[in-house]
C-alpha cells in the first residue's frame, strides 16, 4: 500500500475542533456527519469482495464507496423509552457483568471475553447490544440502549437519547474518578479491549459486522459534547486501533509468507506440483488480501473519525491517550505508519517548544520531570537541539527541592556540559576530569546560588560520580598553580567537600529527602569504600591545603569539615599516620589563634570535639595540644582582666581580651573549660561593664557564653560524678546569678548581647529544671527555677523582639532579603526555646498564653513552632491547656475593649479562634471534657459582674468569639452549655445579637450563612448592647485579686489556671448564688468518667511578677496575693508522644475555614530556612 496516501490533508481538510464551545453536558447534540456503516438486524449477505484501490502493504487505504456497504434499515422513529439492563434476548453474560469485572480489576479478562464470545455466537445482535451498553455505562451514562432503539434509530439518534437521560448531577465519571479507582478501571477497560481484539482476530474482526458497527458507534460518541461519552469512546477507539494494526500487522507477515509459497509452488514443473495446492495457496494469499483490505478500511475510518479530531481535543487526557497510541503504531507497524502522514501529528503536538520549556516548572513534578526528559532527547537526537537561552531555562532546576527533577536535570547539565568538552578534543582521561570541573566550577559561579553547593552535586551524582569521586584531580588543582582564579578556587573547594559528605554520608541534603528508602548491603560497602578512600587520600594533604588557604576564612571552614567523614582510627594505624595528625593539630591550632571570625571558630571547635573523643586512642594528644591552647588564651585574658574590671583598660586591651574570650567561649563549646575556674571572672567582667554602662558587645557576648558553657559542663560533670552538697550548692548559687545578669542584659539597648542572654536563659533553665532531675534525686539541689521578675522579663522580650516587626523596618532595601531570613531563623531560635519550657514544666502553661494570641496573626513565620506547642500542651494537660486557649482569646479582648475597638479587631480575634479550634483533632469524645471546659471559662468571661463604675456586661462580644469553638461539641454537651448560658446570662441580654449568636452555635444546624447574617448586625453598635464610653482603668491590687476570682472557679472542672498579671485586664467579682453552683454541678454531670484527681489539681499559678515597660500590658503593680496557691508545685511532664490521629483532617462541615499558606511556586530552591519537619524537630531536639 502506499504509505501516507490515507493521512492526506486529513487535519487541513477537518477544521472541525469538536470540544464543545459550550457546557460539557450541552443536551442538544451536533447531527453526527458519519452515517452506521454496518448492518444491524438480520444476517447481512456477504458483500462483494472489490479490488484493493491500494497496494496490498498499505494498513488505512481511502474509505470504501458507501454504495458497496450495506445500508442501514431506516424507520420511523420509536420511543425511546429506557428497559432494565437485563438483556433478555441473551441469557449470557449482561453488561453489568462485564463492568462489575472490568471495575473490580479482580476478574480474568479472558473467562469475561470467551463468555460474552459464547453469548455473541448464539446471537449477535444480542450480544452486540451487550457490548454496547457496556460502553454506555463505562461512560458513566444511567440510560440504557434497546434493542428497539438498536434496531430502529440511527448512531446520533441513540447518542441524542443517551444524552438527555445522562446524569448531571456530578462531574465524575468512570474514568475521571479520583483515586486508586481510576487506575484500576482505566487498565482493566484496556485490558479487555486488547483480549477483544486478541480473541476475534482470526474470525470476527473479519466478519463485516461487529468491529464496524462498533467503531461507527465509538466514532459519534467521540464528536459528543459530553466529555465522559468523548473521553471513554476516545480511548476505546484508540486501543481498537491499536489491536487492529498489530492485526494487520499478523496478517501481512502470513501474506508475505503464503506468497512466497505460492510463487516457489508455482515456480515448480506440472509434475512437481502437489494436487490442488497451487489453488489452495491461491485462495489463501486472495482471502488474506481481503482481510487486509477490510482491516485497511476499518483503520482508515478510525483514524479519520476519531484521532485526527481528539488529537487536538481540549481535554488533555484525550489528547495524550491519541498521541500515546500513534506511538505505539509508529513502533508496532513502522513500515506503513512511520512516514510523513504520521509523522506530521508528533511533530505538530512537540513543535511548541516555549510551551514545553514553561513546563519544566509545572506543578506536577512527574510531568516537569518527564518534560525534562523530554527536552534532553530533543537536544540528543536533532541537529538544531536548544539555543543556550533555552537550555537556561532548565539549568536552575538542579537545585530543586524535588529531587527527582533536580536530577534529571542534572543529567541535562551533564550531557550539556559533556558537549562542550568533547568539543575541545581532550587527549587523556586525566585531562578531562580537570576540564569538567572548569567548566563546573564557571558553571557554579554563573548560575549565582553559592549556598547550595550540595544541591548541585547531589543533582549530579547519579550521572557524574565518577568524576566528582576524582578527589586527586580536585587536590591537584589547588594545591598546584593551575591557573585557578580566587572565586574559582573558593568553588572548586565548596563542590569538593559537598562531595566529600555526599560519598561519605550516602544522604541527600537538607530539605531534598529521598523517601524512605531502604540502603542495602551493596550500598553500605560502596559508602564504607568510599569514606576509606577519602581518608587515605586527604590524611596527607589535608594539613598543606590548611597552610595554602589558612589566611582565607570562607575555604578554611569548608575544609575544616573534612575529618569529620574520615574514618579516625586510621590515624592510629601507622606511625606515619601519626606524624600527620601532629601536623593536622597544629593547623588547627593555628587557625585558631589566627581568626576570630564566629563560623571558622565554631568549625574549629567541632572538629576539636570530635578529635578528642574518648573513643579513639590518639584522644590523649589531642586533649594535650588544645588544654594548651586554653592555657594561653586564659593567660592572656588574665593579664587584662584587673584593667578591664576597673575601667582602665585601652581599646588595644579590650579588643585582646575579647578576641581571647571569644577563642575559649569557641573552645568551651567543644571541651570542658570548668578546669580553668573562669565562670567568676566572666561574671564579674558582666557586672562591672553594665554598672559602667561600657557595652562591648564582642566582649560581653563572648562572657556571657564562657559562663554559661561553664555552668553546662559543671551540670553534667555533677550527673557523672557524685559531688560533695556543698559543691551542688555552690554551683546552684553560681547559676542564680548568672540568672540575675542575663535578666538584666534582657532589658539593654543592645540587640546581640540581649539575643544571647535569652537564649543562654532557655537552654540553662531548661538544663536545671525539675524534669532533668526527676531520675537523678541527690540533683534535686540543683534545681532552679525563674523567678517572678525573670519570668515577666523574658515574656516582654516575646512581645518586643520575637512577636514585633520593628526590626524588619529597619532594614536596609540592598541586603534586605538575606537579613530578613537571618533575623527570622534567629526569631525561630528564641521561640522554640520559649516553647520549650513551657513543655517541660520550667514555665506554667499560662506562659503560653503569649505565644497562642499570635498563633494567627504571625502564622507564616512561628506557625509551626506554636501548632507544636498547642499540641503538646495538650498532652501534659488536656483540659488546662483548654482553658489556657480560652484565656489567651480573654486577654486579646480585654486589650481590644481598652483601645478603640471595631468589628476588624473582633474579627481578628475569631480567625485566631478558627485556629486554635482546628488543634482540638477529630475524636471528639476525647476533646470532650477540655472543649466543655473552655465554653464555661468563656461564658463566665462574658458574663461576668464588672467593678464599681464599670459598664454592664462589656465582655457580651466575647461570646461570638467562644462560637468558633461550638462545631466541635457533641450533642448532650450543646444541651447542657445551653442551660448553663441561660443560668449565667440576665433575661435582658437573651435577646443581644452575640447571644443569640452563640445560641445558635449551640443549635447543631448552626451554618455558616446563617453566622454571617448574624455578623452583619453590629453587636457593637446595636443599642441593646453597653458600649464602653471610657477606657477602663485597673485599680492599684485588683490584678492580682483576680487569681481568686470566681469566674475561673469551678466545682467539677477546677481551674488552675490563674489570669497572668499585667496580661489579663479581669476584676474580682462577687460569689456567684447557689443557684449558679447547681448549673455548673449539671455540667459535670453530663460528662462521661470525670478527669483524675491529677488532672484536675494539675499546674501552677502564676507568681507575683513586678510591672513591665510594655504598653499593651497593665501598668499598675501587683499586690502579693494572700491566698495564692503554692507556685512551686511543678507541672508533672507526662510523655510528649502524641497520638497522630488526634491531629487528622477535619469534619467538612468546617465550612469558612482557609488557609492562609502562601501558594507554592513553580519549583522550590533549597531553602535556609525552615522548610522541612526536621527543622523543626531540631528547634525541639
Amino acid at each position: 500500500m502506499a504509505s501516507g496516501d490515507y493521512l492526506s490533508d486529513s487535519v487541513e481538510e477537518s477544521d472541525y475542533f469538536s470540544d464543545a464551545s459550550g457546557s460539557d453536558y450541552a443536551a442538544p447534540l451536533k447531527s453526527s456527519k458519519r452515517r452506521k456503516q454496518a448492518v444491524i438486524g438480520p444476517w447481512p449477505p456477504k458483500r462483494p469482495r472489490r479490488k484493493a484501490a491500494l497496494r496490498v502493504s498499505s494498513p488505512i487505504p481511502t474509505p470504501p464507496d458507501p454504495s458497496l456497504q450495506p445500508s442501514r434499515r431506516t424507520s420511523r422513529q420509536a420511543s425511546p423509552r429506557p428497559v432494565t439492563r437485563v438483556n433478555k434476548d441473551n441469557r449470557g453474560i449482561s453488561a453489568e457483568n462485564i463492568y462489575d469485572a472490568v471495575r473490580s480489576g479482580k476478574s480474568a479478562m479472558v473467562t469475561v471475553v470467551d463468555e460474552w464470545l459464547d453469548s455473541y455466537k448464539q446471537s449477535r445482535e444480542a450480544g452486540l447490544l451487550v457490548l454496547i451498553n457496556f460502553i454506555v455505562q463505562s461512560c458513566g451514562c444511567k440510560g440504557v440502549v434497546s434493542r428497539e432503539m438498536l434496531d430502529s434509530m440511527q448512531n446520533a439518534e441513540i447518542i441524542g437519547t443517551l444524552t438527555k437521560e445522562f446524569n448531571e448531577d456530578s462531574v465524575n465519571y468512570p474514568l475521571c474518578t479520583p483515586g486508586p479507582q481510576l487506575k484500576r478501571f482505566k487498565a482493566g477497560l484496556c485490558e479487555f479491549v486488547r483480549v477483544l481484539v486478541r480473541s476475534c482476530r482470526n474470525s470476527l474482526v473479519f466478519d463485516e459486522y461487529l468491529f464496524p458497527s462498533l467503531l461507527a458507534l465509538l466514532t459519534g460518541l467521540s464528536d459528543s459534547q459530553v466529555r465522559a461519552f468523548r473521553h471513554t469512546s476516545t480511548l476505546i477507539a484508540m486501543k481498537l486501533m491499536t489491536g487492529l494494526v498489530e492485526v494487520a500487522v499478523l496478517v501481512s507477515v502470513q501474506l508475505q509468507t503464503t506468497q512466497r509459497q505460492y510463487d516457489m509452488e508455482n515456480g515448480r514443473g506440472p509434475h512437481d506440483r502437489a494436487p490442488g495446492r497451487l489453488e489452495e495457496l491461491r485462495a489463501a494469499v486472495s482471502e488474506m488480501q481481503e482481510n487486509r483490505e477490510e482491516l485497511s478500511s476499518m483503520m482508515n475510518a478510525t483514524f479519520r473519525g476519531v484521532f485526527v479530531h481528539r488529537y487536538r481535543d481540549r481535554l488533555p487526557e484525550i489528547r495524550a491517550t491519541c498521541i500515546e497510541e500513534l506511538g505505539m503504531w509508529l513502533k508496532t507497524d513502522p513500515e506503513d505508519f512511520l512516514n510523513d502522514g504520521c509523522l506530521k501529528y508528533l511533530g505538530w503536538t512537540l513543535h511548541d517548544k516555549e510551551r514545553m520549556l514553561t513546563m519544566v516548572l509545572d506543578k506536577d513534578s512527574e510531568v516537569a520531570v518527564e518534560v525534562v526528559n523530554l527536552l534532553l532527547l530533543l537536544q540528543q537526537r536533532t541537529e538544531d537541539g536548544l539555543r543556550e537561552e533555552e537550555c537556561g531555562h532548565i539549568y536552575p532546576l538542579v537545585y530543586a527541592s524535588n529531587r527527582a527533577l533536580a536530577s534529571v536535570a542534572g543529567v541535562f547539565l551533564f550531557n550539556k556540559l559533556k558537549s562542550v568538552l568533547a568539543s575541545d578534543d581532550q587527549e587523556n582521561d586525566k585531562s578531562e576530569n580537570a576540564a569538567f570541573f572548569q567548566i563546573l566550577i564557571s558553571f557554579f559561579i554563573q548560575s549565582e546560588f553559592h549556598e547550595h553547593g550540595a544541591y548541585l552535586v547531589d543533582s549530579l551524582w547519579g550521572v557524574a560520580g565518577s568524576e566528582l569521586r576524582d578527589w586527586e584531580t580536585m587536590t591537584t588543582l589547588l594545591l598546584h598553580e593551575a591557573g585557578l582564579m580566587y572565586e574559582e578556587e573558593g568553588a572548586l573547594v565548596e563542590l569538593m567537600m559537598c562531595a566529600v559528605r555526599q560519598a561519605a554520608q550516602a544522604t541527600p541534603p537538607v530539605g531534598r529527602t529521598q523517601g524512605k528508602k531502604i540502603v542495602g548491603m551493596k550500598d553500605k560497602k560502596v559508602q564504607k569504600q568510599d569514606r576509606r578512600r577519602i581518608t587515605t587520600h586527604f590524611i596527607p594533604l589535608l594539613p598543606q591545603l590548611l597552610a595554602k588557604y589558612s589566611a582565607d576564612a570562607g575555604k578554611v571552614t569548608l575544609l575544616l569539615k573534612a575529618p569529620l567523614y574520615f574514618s579516625l582510627e586510621m590515624y592510629s594505624s601507622s606511625p606515619r599516620l601519626e606524624k600527620h595528625l601532629d601536623l593536622l593539630l597544629s593547623q588547627v591550632c593555628g587557625i585558631i589563634e589566627k581568626h576570630t571570625d564566629v563560623t571558622v571558630l565554631e568549625a574549629c571547635a567541632n572538629l576539636v570535639s570530635t578529635l578528642c573523643a574518648d573513643c579513639y586512642t590518639f584522644s590523649s594528644r589531642t586533649n594535650l595540644a588544645f588544654s594548651q591552647l586554653m592555657d594561653g588564651l586564659t593567660e592572656c585574658l588574665n593579664a587584662y582582666l584587673s584593667d578591664l574590671v576597673q575601667g582602665t583598660a585601652d581599646d588595644d586591651h579590650v579588643y585582646s581580651a575579647a578576641t581571647a574570650l571569644k577563642r575559649i567561649a569557641a573552645l568551651s563549646s567543644a571541651k570542658d573549660p570548668t578546669g580553668w575556674k573562669l565562670f567568676d571572672s566572666c561574671l564579674e567582667l558582666l557586672k562591672s561593664r553594665m554598672e559602667s554602662r561600657e557595652f562591648d558587645n564582642e566582649l560581653m557576648v563572648s562572657a556571657l557564653k564562657c559562663a554559661a558553657f561553664y555552668l553546662m559542663w559543671a551540670k553534667v560533670n555533677a550527673v557523672n560524678s557524685t559531688p560533695a552538697e556543698g559543691e551542688l550548692k555552690r554551683l546552684k548559687k553560681e547559676m542564680r546569678s548568672f540568672c540575675k545578669v542575663c535578666e538584666t542584659c534582657l532589658s539593654l539597648n543592645q540587640t546581640e548581647i540581649r539575643d544571647q542572654a535569652f537564649e543562654l536563659l532557655c537552654d540553662l533553665l531548661l538544663l536545671y529544671s525539675t524534669s532533668s532531675a526527676r531520675f537523678e534525686p541527690d540533683l534535686q539541689t540543683l534545681v532552679h527555677l525563674p523567678s517572678d521578675s525573670l519570668r515577666s522579663e523574658m515574656a516582654s522580650f516575646l512581645l518586643d523582639y520575637v512577636f514585633s516587626d520593628a526590626e524588619d523596618a529597619e532594614l536596609d532595601v540592598e541586603d534586605e532579603e538575606a537579613l530578613k531570613i537571618t533575623l527570622l531563623q534567629r526569631k525561630r531560635n528564641q521561640l522554640a526555646g520559649y516553647c520549650k519550657l513551657v513543655i517541660y514544666g520550667v514555665l506554667d502553661l499560662t506562659a503560653a498564653t503569649n505565644v497562642f494570641k499570635h498563633y494567627s496573626k504571625y502564622f507564616k513565620d512561628f506557625g509551626d513552632i506554636i501548632k507544636e506547642t498547642v499540641s503538646k500542651s495538650k498532652v501534659i494537660n488536656p483540659i488546662q491547656s483548654a482553658k489556657t486557649v480560652c484565656l489567651s482569646l480573654q486577654q486579646l479582648f480585654s486589650e481590644m475593649l481598652t483601645e478603640d475597638h471595631s468589628r476588624r479587631d473582633l474579627g481578628e480575634i475569631r480567625d485566631l479562634a478558627k485556629r486554635l479550634a482546628m488543634s482540638f483533632g477529630i475524636d471528639l469524645n476525647r476533646a470532650r471534657k477540655p472543649l466543655v471546659a473552655l465554653h464555661t471559662e468563656g461564658v463566665r468571661f462574658a458574663f461576668r459582674d464588672p467593678p464599681e463604675g464599670e459598664e454592664q456586661l462589656l465582655n457580651v462580644a466575647f461570646l461570638e468569639i467562644l462560637s468558633e469553638f461550638s462545631f466541635k461539641l457533641l450533642r448532650q454537651d450543646r444541651t447542657v452549655l445551653a442551660a448553663f448560658l441561660k443560668s449565667e446570662c440576665p433575661g435582658a441580654a437573651l435577646s443581644w445579637p452575640s447571644v443569640r449568636l452563640y445560641q445558635r452555635s449551640l443549635d447543631g444546624r448552626f451554618s455558616a450563612k446563617a453566622r454571617q447574617r448574624e455578623e452583619r448586625g453590629d453587636a457593637f453598635s446595636s443599642h441593646e448592647t453597653p458600649v464602653a464610653k471610657r477606657k477602663r482603668t485597673t485599680p492599684q491590687g485588683s490584678a492580682a485579686s483576680t487569681v481568686r476570682g470566681s469566674w475561673l472557679d469551678s466545682v467539677s472542672i477546677h481551674s488552675s489556671l490563674p489570669t497572668p498579671a499585667l496580661t489579663s485586664t479581669v476584676q474580682r467579682q462577687p460569689v456567684k448564688q447557689l443557684a449558679s453552683r447547681a448549673t455548673e454541678s449539671d455540667i459535670s454531670s453530663s460528662l462521661t468518667d470525670p478527669e483524675s484527681e491529677d488532672e484536675f489539681a494539675l499546674g501552677s499559678t502564676m507568681r507575683k511578677v513586678k510591672p513591665t515597660r510594655r504598653a499593651q500590658l497593665s501598668s499598675s503593680r501587683t499586690s502579693p496575693p494572700l491566698d495564692q496557691r503554692d507556685l512551686d508545685s511543678p507541672l508533672t511532664l507526662l510523655s510528649l508522644i502524641e497520638d497522630d490521629s488526634a491531629e487528622g483532617e477535619e469534619e467538612p462541615e468546617i465550612e469558612d475555614y482557609e488557609s492562609d499558606s502562601d501558594h507554592e511556586s513553580a519549583y522550590t530552591l533549597p531553602s535556609t530556612r525552615y522548610t522541612s519537619a526536621s527543622v523543626l524537630d531540631e528547634l525541639f531536639d
